[in-house]
């Protein structure tokens, strides 16, 4: 399971013109699933995602989680975070989970995160053309893979 976690200041997901979700501070969380993600690779990244200390303390430090600064977030899926560019010019997503595992394993994915940050969590629709908008904070840009745990 991979992600890449964006501190910002407002993003929102707008599917056929639609705006679907929408927050002020806090994480958009692209997910990437794969065919061998467990529910302990959930837990994992869900635990380590609620208490990443991205989000400034008093003094300017990134010394807070978007637990502690009652920050918001949206999860959208995303498959291209698995893709190969290996061989040529054109990326495969073959290692990408298919939608009959990785749908089960991304609602499971945002119920575990929404029992973490004790409230819900906004979401993209899976498999939907998205248009994605963001202010990213800081710049502030994590990648985080379950199987590396780094």
């Amino acid at each position: 399971m991979r992600v890449v976690i964006q501190r910002v200041s407002q993003a929102q997901v707008i599917i056929e013109g639609n705006e679907v979700a929408s927050i002020g501070n806090g994480l958009l969380v692209f997910l990437g699933i794969v065919n061998d993600d467990t529910k302990e690779d959930i837990e994992w990244l869900c635990n380590k995602i609620i208490h990443l200390r991205i989000f400034n303390d008093a003094q300017g430090v990134m010394n807070r989680s978007v637990k502690e600064t009652n920050g918001d977030i949206i999860v959208v899926s995303q498959f291209t975070l698995h893709a190969s560019t290996r061989k040529g010019n054109r990326p495969s997503y073959i290692k990408a989970a298919k939608p009959d595992y990785a749908i089960p394993m991304y609602e499971l994915f945002v119920r575990q995160l929404e029992s973490h940050l004790g409230r819900p969590v906004q979401t993209g629709r899976f498999g939907a053309d998205m248009k994605v908008q963001l202010l990213n904070d800081g710049p502030v840009t994590i990648l985080i893979d379950s199987k590396i745990k780094e």
